[in-house]
């Protein structure tokens, strides 16, 4: 462990933007639960932030470079533990994706692996003594990368898997990624695309083809979307206010406390809510960047950097999502959708962050 000046050199403004993000996550799954089986769901939240918190503190005072010297045992951990889960973990709606856990919680091990996949990435490019990725470079990491990709995706959940592309696909950029072999990929990924809609299950086709035109059938594959469209146009500028949300508290709004959640905040808080929401995201990811470019070195730089990638896929995807732009993919939105793996991940990935911000002193 490597000491810091004080805590003061915290990023205070990152953590209060977070925690400000939490707390209308918590309001909204109060109002969006209240009266359902899901009715304790708040203060379960409430405990998993403070969870995270803890997390959070015991992460950012470990040196991140102590970190990255167990990258290989973390990802044969991980690896295994995926093993594990695809062959026994809890099934729920036809996925197995889930460890149970005393106290009826349970863990979803794929989200921890996103911190994996940083830490993997950020090694991986720091150790190279080139500016420009070779072939082989590409490669390998796209293989080590792909193996948990492709153990997620089997469960199955293509959502969590395709959050792993954003943290390759930002490295990669930044450690000079050359036109020929970007083209390369694009093109591999063309030809892979058709293949690959044979391997998705029955229900992953139907979300990927009905979000274009949900009102082909607005009782059964449209329902989510054209429910989340009604919950955010009826909204209007200011909204309905908390628990007057008709389409959440009359239950039409499907999960409203998990991944539609910003559509029922939207219902309840209005335009003007989204825009505050929005600003705060907007705001949490410009403190990352701005750590990235303070960073002491290239391992620092793609860690902050992989955090606020996957950051950002996470609110496009589930934004875009809300509103017919994006298929419905179980993507939640970060910090403020109920779950503990979720909450605990991105506080642990904040720690990353200010384990990066406070090693810039050291000499």
């Amino acid at each position: 462990m490597t000491s810091y000046r004080s805590l003061r050199d915290l990023d205070w403004p990152l953590l209060a933007l977070s925690l400000a993000v939490c707390a209308l996550g918590v309001l909204q799954i109060y109002s969006a639960t209240l009266g359902t089986v899901w009715r304790e769901s708040w203060w379960k939240q409430t405990a998993f932030v403070c969870a995270g918190l803890l997390l959070m503190i015991l992460v950012t005072r470990i040196d991140y470079h102590a970190i990255l010297e167990h990258v290989p045992l973390l990802y044969l951990l991980s690896i295994v533990t995926l093993v594990v889960v695809s062959l026994a973990g809890r099934k729920v709606f036809g996925s197995r994706r889930w460890i149970p856990l005393p106290g009826g919680f349970t863990l979803q091990v794929s989200e921890f692996v996103k911190l994996v996949v940083v830490l993997l990435v950020a090694r991986y490019l720091s150790e190279l003594k080139t500016d420009r990725l070779a072939t082989r470079d590409l490669l390998k990491l796209g293989v080590l990368v792909g193996i948990p990709m492709a153990l997620v995706m089997k469960q199955p959940d293509l959502g969590t898997s395709l959050t792993y592309l954003p943290i390759l696909a930002t490295g990669m950029f930044l450690a000079g990624l050359q036109w020929k072999h970007g083209l390369a990929i694009v093109l591999a990924a063309a030809l892979v695309l058709p293949a690959g809609w044979w391997v998705l299950k029955d229900y992953q086709k139907a979300r990927l083809t009905s979000f274009r035109d949900p009102a082909r059938d607005p009782l059964g594959t449209g329902y989510q979307v054209t429910q989340s469209k009604i919950a955010v146009g009826s909204g209007g500028m200011w909204g309905k206010g908390v628990t007057q949300g008709s389409q959440t508290q009359l239950r039409f709004l499907p999960v409203p406390h998990t991944d539609f959640i910003l559509a029922a905040f939207a219902e309840e808080h209005g335009f003007v809510g989204v825009v505050v929401v929005l600003g705060l995201y907007f705001l949490v990811l410009m403190q990352i960047v701005q750590n990235a470019q303070t960073a002491p070195d290239r391992a620092g730089m793609y860690i902050c950097m992989g955090a606020a990638a996957l950051l950002l896929f996470h609110l496009l995807v589930n934004v875009g999502m809300l509103v017919g732009r994006m298929p419905v993919t179980g993507i939640p939105l970060p910090l403020m959708s109920y779950g503990g793996s979720s909450v605990l991940t991105m506080f642990m990935m904040l720690g990353l962050v200010n384990s990066v911000r406070l090693r810039r002193f050291v000499n």
